[in-house]
């Protein structure tokens, strides 16, 4: 099973600032992944043409599931976490993750019913500050609505911001979750064009093989957004 994860930037390229969202469409399309989690989706905005970006890569993908949060509210539109799934969702949540003032963030919750067995995704995009990423991460681990799934192989990915490297020994640690993008110099995904920061990560806990886990770094992923997306080649362990 394949799953990838990737920061769209709303589909504006990093370093041209154009709006090309057929080049992500590419990007993900050239990966065939079979879960999709994407970070800074734009509905219905003015600077992405009114788009509807997650009707349109559910259509595109022919998505079985697929759950959209909007975390971030323009005057008209906004954006935030998209997951797709060529699997049925049996279970899903979406839980706020905003600490007080700061940026509105968000973590979506999926239990898929994958062809090896029930799978528990937890999908997010973290705050700019390291204390605001481990009161989130806290915050999420210990929600009732998480807890209802934990015992499942669970996978925790996405835009983490976490320039430090640091959340992998405090709290997920303790959780019993394993880094699998480690070493962080082997999986820097931003800026996209001259990646330094290993910001996109992905952790799994319960009976889950990673048999690959990779960083695309195509010509044409280095365009279309200011992250590259990270890939996670995994089975459930029977």
């Amino acid at each position: 099973m394949r799953l990838l994860s990737y920061n769209i930037h709303k589909g504006v390229g990093g370093r041209d600032r154009r709006y090309r969202p057929e080049r992500i469409i590419a990007v993900i399309e050239r990966e065939n992944p079979d879960l999709i989690c994407l970070q800074e989706v734009v509905r219905h905005a003015r600077r992405a043409r009114n788009h509807d970006q997650p009707q349109m890569m559910a259509k595109y993908f022919c998505a079985q599931d697929w759950l959209y949060q909007m975390n971030v509210h323009y005057q008209q539109g906004g954006y935030g976490n998209l997951f797709l799934s060529r699997w049925p969702v049996v279970r899903h949540h979406q839980i706020t993750l905003r600490q007080k003032q700061k940026k509105p963030r968000g973590a979506q919750l999926a239990v898929v019913d994958s062809p090896e067995g029930l799978l528990h995704i937890a999908h997010f995009h973290l705050g700019l500050a390291e204390r605001e990423r481990h009161w989130q991460i806290a915050h999420l681990l210990s929600h009732r609505l998480y807890l209802e799934s934990a015992n499942l192989p669970t996978l925790l990915v996405g835009d983490t911001n976490d320039w430090r490297n640091t959340l992998k020994n405090q709290k997920l640690a303790t959780q019993g979750f394993r880094s699998l993008a480690h070493p962080a110099s082997r999986f820097r995904t931003f800026p996209a064009w001259l990646p330094v920061g290993s910001l996109d990560k992905a952790y799994a806990r319960n009976d889950i093989t990673v048999r690959h886990i990779r960083v695309v770094r195509t010509r044409l992923a280095k365009q279309a957004s200011d992250h590259l997306p990270l890939v996670v080649d995994f089975h459930l362990n029977a």
